[in-house]
Order: structure tokens, then sequence, then C-alpha cells
């Protein structure tokens, strides 16, 4: 059983590469990173709604982070990294109603804990507190 961290480990590593490369089979994508080794291992429910609904509502997650960006900053200046992990926790934070914001953010802190730095941690943690409390979230 694969855990909701692993999950949107793997949903991260999904969307980097398709924003990296459109091109790439995602469906091999995501088998890849969740086979076990000399295991069939069925792509998780989860894994399926977080990439496709980032995907789905990408115009609309990316201007919403836009709108929390300062006046001189563009999506195409943000780290590709922090800018997936963003989308996918605002589209937990406002799609996936069983998962409360704090969790969302929780997780997004941890993800750039091991895939970004410190500043970007700040940066995430900033992005996402405004729409908290922009949404009224909390």
């Amino acid at each position: 059983m694969i855990n909701r961290h692993k999950i949107r480990e793997y949903a991260l590593q999904t969307l980097f590469a398709v924003d990296a490369n459109p091109d790439v089979d995602q469906q091999a994508l995501m088998a890849s990173l969740v086979a076990s080794p000399g295991k069939e291992t069925a792509l998780p429910a989860y894994l399926l709604k977080l990439v496709n609904g980032v995907q789905a509502d990408l115009p609309a997650l990316d201007e919403l982070i836009q709108q929390h960006l300062s006046t001189d900053w563009s999506l195409n200046r943000l780290a590709k990294t922090d800018l997936v992990i963003l989308r996918l926790a605002l589209y937990e934070m406002l799609k996936v109603p069983e998962i409360p914001a704090k969790v969302a953010v929780d997780e997004a802190l941890e993800l750039a804990k091991d895939y970004s730095d410190e500043h970007s941690r700040k940066f995430i943690n900033g992005v996402l507190a405004a729409v908290i409390r922009q949404r009224h979230l909390a």
C-alpha cells in the first residue's frame, strides 16, 4: 500500500516530467514510479486524481499563483519544482474537500524540503497562506 505522501511525491515527479517534456508517456512514467520489483502494481486512484486534476485545472491554478506573486515576478521565473508543488497543493486545497488546507500546506512544505531549498519552502508557504486567507480555507 502506497501512502498519500508517496503518492504526492509521484504526482510531483510526473507533473514535473510532463512540464519538461509534454510528449512523455505519462501512464508509463507513473507505472514505473509505483512499480515494486517482482510485483505488478496498479496505479493508485489518488495519483491519477492528482495528476489529471492538476492538468485539467492548470490555467486556473497558474492564474491563482500569479495573483500572489509580486508584480515583478511571473510564473516563468519560478523554479519548476516550486511551481509544480504549488499547483499540487492548490489543487488539493481547492478541489479535494476531504484534504484539509493545513494538510495540503504541510505536504507541500515536506515536498519542498525534499526537492527544493529553505528559501523555496518559505516562498511556497507564503503563497499558500495567502490563498488560505483569500479563500477563507482555514
